[in-house]
């Protein structure tokens, strides 16, 4: 465990995986709802006991009220969605690992995302090789780069390929087209030995047997390498390498990276003999500097437009690389990552940075540079210190740590460790950004849906609490069985509520900033609308009831109290569609919403309709006159509701307009 994998090990083990927003709200609505219909139906129970209707009756009567009022199809109802949602991303190349992922991702406030492969193709081509001293010798230098890489050439169909780091193939390929072979140049100058690149020192060296001795060779992060340089080359001479020396190599590099180059620095150094311990402290030293390899990885394709997407969305994205600062800095400026005001750090300025002051500052920064996998957990501790949903993406061993730690790890399918997808919620095969953005398109899409079918089911279920409790107020018979009720509460509540959970996502869904991890499912005025309608649904049903009643008999009145009420529910299911109204989105757009309409209708009225069936359930026929009362009363929720639909978006409009007079005034 003292080992650098053993202390990644103890990261991961150590940091538990959040809990995800939506199984906090899901549970936090179940708690109210279980407490608040417990002691509803105790009530009604108590008023009907002292209404002196039959204990038994009652009794049945609160029961089946209180099974009527729960909605205990709601967990199937969202498991439901959430595997729609995982189907459906599974399609578009994200593979969700754990199902309550699929939401969080709609929470989503931050993206961290790493540079390489996922904002980039992680295609690395050589655009410029120089020195700051004379005249680079571009093939000395592409030869010594070249032979301290790790890559191989192999031949395939006649053509030669190359495998290995992005990096480093770019550079053997830049070296083949000036028909520079490293394994051809092996055969003279034999590699021996090698210190491998690690991200500390952010070197790699390789020795090779030369005649009359040895060649090191050392390739890496200039600033790193110029350290380890007490000379230069320069137009075949060497010379030796003082501060000014050093310090035009460090703009040279500056210079190259402002062009959003990542830039590799070459040395070497020929020597007769070895030292006895190969390492970095004995063999990297005094080294002759050679030139700068300017890479570049170009954007993938849909990258900087998904960046986009994300920024009107409220979302913030972050870059973390390996890169140099300078260079990280200019490919997050042309991405459209690093904004006018963003601040950039480094990993060795984190360093210096304590976690409570990097918390109260961490939403200024947008671009992370040259940082370790401690770093990268610290960074995914300070935004989700700020109450941000944060995302972070990884690809090696050591990103494990802060893919679990933040709220939706996601790994990469292609280049990824089998650690970074264990401890993931997510993985991408195709490596690409853009996936990402369309992901957090469908968690929300996906948590509108469950908000609706709450919506719904609640207001329904108040509709039916209403209906009962208000009856036995105003001295009614009771106006459904118990029976009645537990038929409308599965037929006419769940088949719609599963279908609202197919809605297809609205057209600004990605134009609404990004919901806070401690709001609620009943925020934004929603107990108001579902009070309201769940009232006007039991009143309906009421009056149904009550014309029935007076008309004909108790019987007919809660036939036609029956008939309305799962008629009421599955007409009200169009007016949770959107908050726009139902006229101008229309109702062709979720076929399975018509069929679930369709269905319950038949199941519904066939009820009534088939003699054997009505009789279990207590229901008697209804003349044409009845029907007509039913169906018009079963209808009005769509006008109603289209009415206060009309009045809200009055509201909402007299409050943008005085919104913007205070502004203009100010």
């Amino acid at each position: 465990m003292n080992t650098k994998v053993g202390n990644i090990a103890k990261l991961i083990i150590e940091e538990e995986s959040p809990q995800t927003p939506i199984q906090k709200k899901l549970e936090q609505v179940g708690k109210t709802l279980g407490v608040v219909c417990l002691i509803i139906c105790i009530a009604i129970f108590l008023i009907g006991i002292f209404k002196k209707i039959p204990i038994v009756e009652m009794f049945m009567t609160s029961i089946g009220l209180a099974v009527a009022a729960i909605p205990e199809g709601l967990p199937a109802i969202v498991t439901i969605m959430l595997s729609i949602g995982v189907t459906k991303m599974a399609k578009k190349n994200a593979i969700i690992r754990k199902l309550p992922a699929v939401e969080t991702l709609g929470s989503s406030s931050v993206i961290c995302s790493d540079k390489t492969g996922t904002l980039t193709k992680n295609e690395m081509q050589v655009m410029q090789i120089t020195t700051p001293f004379g005249t680079a010798d571009f093939d000395f230098i592409l030869k010594l780069g070249s032979m301290c890489t790790n890559c191989y050439i192999e031949k395939e169909k006649g053509k030669l390929k190359i495998t290995g780091d992005p990096t480093e193939i770019a550079i053997v390929q830049e070296a083949l087209n000036k028909n520079i072979n490293k394994d051809e140049i092996y055969e003279k100058e034999e590699r021996i030995d090698e210190i491998p690149f690690d991200s500390n020192r952010k070197l790699m060296t390789t020795i090779h047997k030369i005649e009359g001795g040895y060649r090191i060779i050392t390739k890496g992060a200039p600033d790193e390498l110029i350290k380890r340089c007490s000379k230069y080359l320069e137009n075949g001479d060497i010379y030796l390498c003082n501060k000014d020396d050093k310090e035009r190599i460090v703009n040279k590099n500056d210079g190259m990276a402002q062009k959003a180059l990542r830039i590799i620095g070459v040395a070497y150094l020929d020597v007769k003999d070895l030292p006895t311990n190969i390492k970095s402290e004995t063999v990297e030293q005094n080294l002759i500097f050679v030139g700068l390899i300017g890479m570049m990885d170009p954007p993938k394709e849909g990258v900087k437009e998904a960046i986009s997407v994300c920024k009107q969305a409220g979302i913030k994205t972050v870059m973390i690389t390996g890169d140099n600062i300078v260079t990280a800095r200019a490919i997050a400026s042309n991405l459209g990552i690093l904004q006018k005001n963003d601040l950039c750090i480094t990993g060795a300025e984190l360093d210096k940075i304590s976690q409570s002051d990097l918390e109260k500052n961490i939403m200024k920064y947008s671009v992370f540079a040259r940082v370790s996998p401690n770093h990268k957990v610290r960074i995914v501790k300070a935004f989700r210190s700020t109450g941000a949903i944060t995302s972070m993406t990884g690809d090696g061993v050591n990103d494990a740590p802060a893919l679990k730690n933040a709220d939706i790890g996601i790994a990469m399918g292609k280049k990824g460790t089998d650690v970074a997808k264990n401890a993931a919620d997510m993985i991408l095969t195709d490596d690409n950004f853009v996936t990402i953005v369309e992901a957090v398109k469908q968690g929300r899409n996906i948590f509108d849906n469950i908000k609706k079918a709450i919506h719904f089911l609640i207001a329904t279920n108040v509709g039916e609490i209403v209906t009962i409790f208000i009856g036995l107020l105003l001295g009614l018979e009771t106006p459904l069985l118990a029976i009645q009720l537990l038929w409308i509460n599965l037929v006419t509540d769940s088949i719609p509520a599963i279908a609202l959970g197919l809605e297809p996502p609205e057209k600004d869904i990605m134009h609404k900033k990004p919901r806070k991890a401690n709001k609620g499912i009943f925020a934004d005025g929603l107990w108001g609308k579902i009070i309201i309608e769940g009232t006007m649904i039991g009143m309906l049903t009421l009056l149904a009831f009550s014309i029935g009643n007076n008309l004909y008999s108790l019987e007919v009145g809660r036939t036609m109290a029956f008939v309305t009420l799962g008629m009421l529910e599955l007409v009200h299911s169009f007016n949770i569609k959107s908050e726009e109204s139902i006229f101008k989105v229309g109702i062709k757009n979720n076929k399975y919403l018509i069929g679930a309409f369709i269905l319950g209708t038949i199941l519904q009225i066939g009820v009534v309709l088939i003699p054997q069936i009505a009789k279990i359930f207590m229901l008697s026929t209804l003349n044409a006159k009845a029907w007509i009362y039913t169906i018009l009363i079963s209808i009005s929720p769509i006008f109603i509701i289209e009415v206060q639909k009309k009045l809200n978006e009055i509201k909402f409009g007299k409050t943008i307009y005085k919104t913007r007079k205070f502004q203009n005034n100010y």
